[in-house]
């Protein structure tokens, strides 16, 4: 008998409702591993960022009438800050090599500044209406793509400051673009009239190639790797288009409660459980959410939420940071854990170099640490554990009970005020022949403590099939000890008003069961 009540310990409770916390996969540990930085102080939102391509990758934020440079190694503090705008800085995009910035803002015009000196190089002025994108095509230094309110797309050379395309077709405000990753003639544009274009500079008459329409004004248009795909952003939709297909949409996702801002592509590498590294797309929208999508397997794999609405989302090309931008003037940056000859080096943004690692000195048998070496050490592939049993910790209910003490058992599980844990140990008791001869030998002080817990509980659905019946025998078996005791007497009045609330409810449910029921068999009949 001891040995088979040595086996059922602890007691579990079967009603416990499952958690809806999902455990973290490998690739929302990735995720999470950015450390967030916050930058702010920058007055108004930042509607766009963007990375420079080359070593060491800064990136470029804009807000208000002005942009600011960072590095990795500076923050908070910007590297360089350019405010010689006239209106609000809309666009930023690095040129291939990472020496030149262009900027466009909502007066229209679009400047070219030097990274190192600030200075500005080209003004291009053509536009009637303010600019919201302006675009370095991949692998091209002499020309710049733009888009603005006046619903033309632009092709510029930018060492002669002139336009050498117009192309017309959106009927709306265009408002985003980007360039092929794999052909440098061929871009895309998206605009509030629902249309994303894909424009080849190399067609004569300056017609656009191909045309899809996402259903809802376009916020960002983004080429994937391959240069074969495209990822459109309107609504609270990220939809995925396959251009060699003929426009094909290949999936839609919809996981944003409110308008997505800004998508990018962000790759991942072996410590997210990939074997080798992928693409995904990040996406952000005034919900607050950063969503991430594995475009491959079609399906969200993390999701983040911030304090604000969000603007702007880039990812830098060598994936160690994550910068995004918010409505309310701040930027949360984020830099990625890495290893360096198997020692993890701290995420500081202000982190300016490595610490040499110390010698370490030879172990021998007079030393402590000799007799634990390798007791760290990870087993590989194909080794057999001995595991060493784990030692199960009880509650002092489960230790009453381990020694037959019933009643005891039950005192205490009362007192501590778990119903999960009180009903699991009346389902034990009942199994053992022993909760009604506990009840029976319970004294006045003891009883009231029961009464208590089936005044709170036993109209509750998950417990209501034992705690009513236990009700009904408690009253049978100690009838005239209730009788005796004004405080008992009370505990009884409120179980009566308790179920006779719950009789109420019960019946309006019926009654409302009663009207609908034969208006939906009548539906149904429709």
């Amino acid at each position: 008998m001891a040995e088979s009540a040595s086996k059922t310990f602890p007691t579990k409770p079967k009603l416990k409702p499952k958690s809806r916390t999902p455990s973290k996969t490998p690739e929302s540990k990735y995720w999470s591993s950015f450390k967030t930085h916050q930058i702010g102080d920058l007055i108004s939102s930042v509607p766009s960022i963007s990375f420079s391509p080359s070593s060491p990758h800064l990136f470029a934020a804009a807000h208000s009438a002005s942009l600011s440079v960072y590095s990795s190694l500076s923050l908070p503090s910007p590297t360089s800050s350019i405010s010689s705008f006239s209106d609000v800085v809309s666009s930023l995009s690095f040129r291939c090599d990472g020496a030149l910035l262009a900027a466009s803002d909502l007066s229209g015009r679009i400047k070219v500044f030097d990274v190192k000196s600030r200075n500005p190089l080209r003004h291009l002025r053509s536009h009637a209406r303010p600019v919201h994108f302006v675009k370095y095509p991949h692998l091209d230094k002499l020309h710049l793509v733009s888009g603005g309110d006046d619903a033309i797309v632009k092709y510029w050379d930018v060492a002669e400051e002139k336009v050498l395309l117009d192309l017309q077709g959106h009927k709306d405000y265009v408002r985003c673009g980007d360039c092929n990753p794999v052909n440098g003639d061929m871009f895309i544009t998206g605009s509030y009239d629902h249309t994303v274009k894909v424009w080849d500079v190399r067609v004569e008459n300056s017609k656009s190639v191909m045309e899809v329409n996402h259903g809802k004004p376009v916020e960002d248009v983004i080429f994937l790797p391959s240069g074969g795909l495209i990822a459109t952003a309107g609504g609270n939709t990220v939809k995925i288009w396959d251009l060699i297909g003929g426009g094909k949409m290949v999936y839609s996702m919809e996981s944003h409660n409110k308008t997505v801002t800004s998508i990018c592509v962000g790759k991942v590498g072996k410590d997210s459980g990939e074997e080798s590294q992928q693409y995904r797309i990040l996406s952000v929208a005034l919900d607050g959410y950063m969503k991430v999508f594995d475009y491959a397997n079609m399906k969200v794999t993390h999701s983040m939420r911030f304090p604000a609405p969000l603007m702007s989302v880039a990812f830098s090309p060598d994936s160690m940071t994550r910068v995004i931008g918010t409505s309310n003037g701040i930027i949360y940056a984020g830099k990625r854990k890495v290893k360096e000859d198997g020692e993890t080096v701290k995420d500081d943004f202000w982190r300016l170099g490595s610490s040499e690692e110390p010698e370490r000195r030879v172990l021998r048998p007079t030393y402590f640490r000799y007799f634990h070496r390798g007791q760290s050490e990870k087993p590989s592939e194909g080794d057999y554990l001995v595991m060493r049993p784990k030692k199960v910790k009880l509650a002092e209910h489960d230790k009453l009970l381990k020694k037959f003490r019933h009643k005891e058992a039950l005192v205490s599980v009362l007192a501590a005020k778990n119903p999960e844990n009180v009903v699991a140990l009346m389902e034990e008791l009942v199994a053992r022949r022993k909760l009604l001869k506990c009840v029976s030998n319970l004294d006045g002080e003891e009883l009231g403590l029961l009464l208590l817990f089936l005044h709170k509980y036993s109209t509750v659905p998950r417990y209501a099939s034992l705690l009513m019946g236990l009700t009904k025998k408690v009253l049978e078996m100690r009838a005239e000890d209730i009788r005796a005791s004004d405080t008992l007497k009370d505990h009884i009045r409120k179980l009566k008003r308790s179920v006779e609330e719950e009789l109420r409810i019960q019946q309006s449910l019926q009654e409302i069961e009663g009207i609908i029921s034969p208006l939906l068999r009548i539906a149904g009949k429709r």
